[in-house]
């Protein structure tokens, strides 16, 4: 289908957390992208989703080679060989972009599988796109039918039952290495939404010596205060490091904070007491040789998926259910909308008369 409707991207189905790194888009470079090729003539709509675990493209074509234009601007941008990401892209055109869409809001397409942080970041990127004029009669509608379905989804099956969460597995984990969390002292550097989440997943297990170190230290305080913790300037973190034993970081830095001189200096302070890292930033906060050092742990976004995968038994047994709920909704929603994608010539006014028609 060289026209209408389409998303192309990459997720974490095919792409390696390494390539997903060199793929991600910073807040700023997506809403730069977005604006370029909303502006390039060969699309009517788009909406860009960017996350740890995918970047994707949905868009309204009005030319055949509309998709050719978005993975040329999208890779020039990022420096990445085309050939490349020819190896690990997803491309999807019409009702099977509406299925694709409805599944990643209702965590169906998570590695997390029910995972509700997903539906949360979907409204966010179709809120930018909206605010930015660069959504339609058929992305609103689209959009805004899958949140509904993500909705009665969740409110209808098990899907969010049991723990899979980034946040719930990493305190797993650290009950694992540590027994006890609460003598355990806890470094949380970066102050964004995971890092909140994650905070309390500890807290609400026993936690209670919780320390919070950001760029911005009146974000940090205004966390440390909501927390009932402490606010830790950033640029003491590396003196201070070997103080803690569990660090999650959660930085939006476009390199590693944690690199392997500072962690092993760290660890020599210790004595035997270990060193866990939680690493949920991408690109990864900590380097990738930390592992290899003794007595430091390092678990970043998909080591923690393959520990999940443990957790999914009661979530896979309502994926089918899920599945044909999406599929009866999704049908439902392109069948509305593919007759205005099928007569693009056609007036942005009759568009939308017929999206508020259904």
């Amino acid at each position: 289908m060289s026209k209408g409707l389409f998303v192309l991207g990459a997720t974490h189905h095919t792409t390696p957390i390494a390539v997903r790194e060199r793929l991600s888009l910073p807040p700023e470079a997506a809403a730069e992208l977005q604006a370029e090729l909303a502006a390039s003539g060969a699309l009517r709509e788009l909406t860009v989703l960017n996350t740890c675990n995918r970047v994707e493209f949905y868009g309204v074509a009005t030319s055949a080679d509309a998709v050719a234009r978005v993975e040329a601007a999208f890779c020039s941008r990022q420096h990445f060989a085309p050939a490349e990401f020819q190896q690990f892209r997803l491309h999807l055109a019409g009702p099977d972009a509406v299925r694709h869409l409805f599944e990643v809001a209702a965590g169906l397409d998570s590695q997390m599988l029910g995972e509700a942080e997903i539906l949360g970041q979907v409204k966010q990127a179709y809120a930018a796109a909206q605010a930015a004029g660069h959504t339609g009669a058929v992305l609103n509608r689209l959009f805004q039918k899958a949140f509904q379905a993500a909705k009665h989804i969740r409110a209808t099956t098990a899907i969010g039952e049991g723990h899979v969460s980034v946040a719930n597995v990493a305190v797993d984990l650290a009950l694992t290495i540590y027994g006890d969390l609460a003598s355990t002292r806890i470094l949380l550097l970066g102050a964004g939404e995971i890092g909140e989440k994650t905070a309390r997943a500890f807290q609400s297990r026993g936690s209670t010596s919780l320390t919070v170190s950001s760029r911005r230290l009146e974000r940090a305080m205004e966390l440390a205060t909501a927390l009932g913790a402490s606010a830790l300037p950033f640029e003491q973190h590396e003196s201070r490091l070997a103080e803690f034993d569990i660090v999650v970081c959660c930085t939006s830095a476009p390199a590693a904070v944690i690199p392997v001189p500072l962690a092993a200096a760290a660890i020599k302070k210790r004595s035997a007491r270990p060193l866990f890292f939680i690493d949920l930033a991408l690109p990864r906060d900590v380097d990738a040789d930390v592992a290899r050092l003794d007595n430091v742990f390092v678990y970043n976004l998909d080591d923690l998926a393959q520990i999940a995968a443990q957790n999914r038994a009661a979530r896979e047994a309502e994926l089918a259910k899920c599945r044909l709920l999406v599929g009866e909704k999704a049908t439902a929603v392109w069948n509305h909308i593919s007759p205005a994608l099928g007569g693009l010539a056609g007036s942005p006014a009759r568009l939308a008369e017929q999206s508020q028609s259904a």
